[in-house]
């Protein structure tokens, strides 16, 4: 497998492995499990094309960005925070895990320490009592700086003074935090009412040489350092020229299409959540670049009517969620005929479903490199280069 040298020693099998379920792969050495995931890729993506050695971690430990902690109050009346097992709403107590940034880990479990201290319990979402329901902390790598999320289940925050006061005094890190509100009825982990309670309310980390806002309800890669080893090799296959006008479907805060603005002559993204959009205006503004675009809309309505208006971008990258693609985006993807597509894939079983409608619809399969995001766990990212098959002449 394509990976670093030097690899550091495996850390003991964490103690909730088996209860958690977040690490399926955990049982396995690293080089098992970039094995099996290369095997995975091959076995559903390999009938298209040879499938490259996947690149995994130097450090496969500690890399998530983006912490969050479920807590509330077991039988006995003890708090607990930790993460849903997998397919339950129970709380599995968790003080470290090895996948994630060790300061967000300390910081949650500070909090559930502190809080009888304040007079305050977990949040009880059945009987609409108690006070926390979630910790979200996010920390740029890059630039160091720390958010904290208080997710609760009312406006009503008692004793908020002296608890920040704790917080920012015990942890000086960190430079913003925000109380999210979300008292309703729901498995999401944020709601729609936030308040600043110290700082500006988002923190900013860099990826590929770019500045990128990062808010409580914005999306951002959560492992920045293989972030930047996709994102090098789609623009590789990209091979971007300086006139080339690009489309970024799917576009989300427009990490990807930023990074392809400063080698090609103009980019557009298209992103059908309105508050992704604002973001990639804001990142674009705030890193000075002026040869893109970002469209709130569907990605197949809109390279649809780029088709009949006879407007056909060089190169198209797409990075759908785990769904995959629908037909109809394919079915425009293909009639807008563009002369190479770069796919980012996080799911091998739908990137081939995927490929099979594509390279009917004449594409051709030039490159497949699976990349390890997320260590230990079942998940593989896999960037593919397709081309348009030349017609043979007659």
């Amino acid at each position: 497998m394509k990976q670093q040298e030097n690899q550091p020693a495996a850390l003991p099998p964490c103690p909730v492995y088996k209860k958690c379920g977040g690490c399926q792969l955990q049982n396995l050495s690293y080089d098992r499990q970039l094995a099996h995931k290369q095997a995975v890729v091959r076995r559903t993506c390999g009938r298209f094309g040879k499938v490259r050695p996947i690149i995994g971690m130097q450090n496969p430990y500690y890399y998530r960005n983006k912490v969050q902690a479920a807590f509330a109050v077991d039988r006995r009346g003890k708090l607990l925070s930790g993460v849903y097992q997998s397919g339950t709403r129970r709380v599995v107590p968790v003080d470290s895990c090895q996948l994630e940034d060790r300061l967000a880990d300390a910081i949650i479990v500070w909090v559930r320490h502190a809080l009888p201290s304040f007079h305050l319990t977990a949040y009880d979402p059945h009987t609409r009592r108690g006070f926390l329901r979630h910790v979200l902390v996010k920390r740029g790598f890059q630039s160091g700086q720390v958010m904290v999320v208080l997710v609760t289940g009312s406006p009503v925050f008692p004793s908020k003074g002296a608890f920040l006061q704790a917080l920012l005094a015990a942890f000086p890190a960190i430079t913003t935090v925000v109380q999210n509100v979300n008292g309703g009825p729901t498995g999401l982990v944020l709601g729609r009412q936030e308040k600043v309670l110290f700082g500006p309310g988002y923190i900013t980390d860099t990826l590929c040489g770019l500045q990128f806002r990062i808010s409580p309800a914005s999306f951002y890669q959560v492992n920045p350092v293989q972030t930047e080893v996709l994102y090098a090799t789609a623009m590789r296959y990209a091979d971007l020229k300086p006139a080339d006008r690009v489309l970024d479907a799917y576009c989300g805060v427009g990490t990807i299409g930023l990074v392809a603005a400063r080698d090609c002559g103009f980019v557009t993204g298209v992103e059908l959540n309105p508050a992704a959009v604002a973001n990639a205006r804001a990142n674009a503004t705030a890193n000075g670049i002026r040869n893109a675009r970002f469209v709130c809309g569907d990605a197949g309505d809109f390279m649809r009517d780029l088709a009949a208006a006879g407007e056909t971008p060089d190169v198209v990258f797409m990075d759908p969620p785990r769904a995959g693609s629908s037909k109809a985006f394919l079915q425009s993807l293909c009639a807008l005929a563009p002369r190479r597509v770069v796919y980012i894939s996080c799911n091998p079983e739908t990137l081939a479903r995927d490929l099979f409608i594509l390279t009917d619809g004449g594409y051709t399969v030039h490159q497949i490199q699976p990349v390890d995001m997320f260590p230990h766990t079942e998940h593989v990212e896999t960037v593919v280069l397709m081309a348009k098959t030349e017609r043979k002449k007659s």
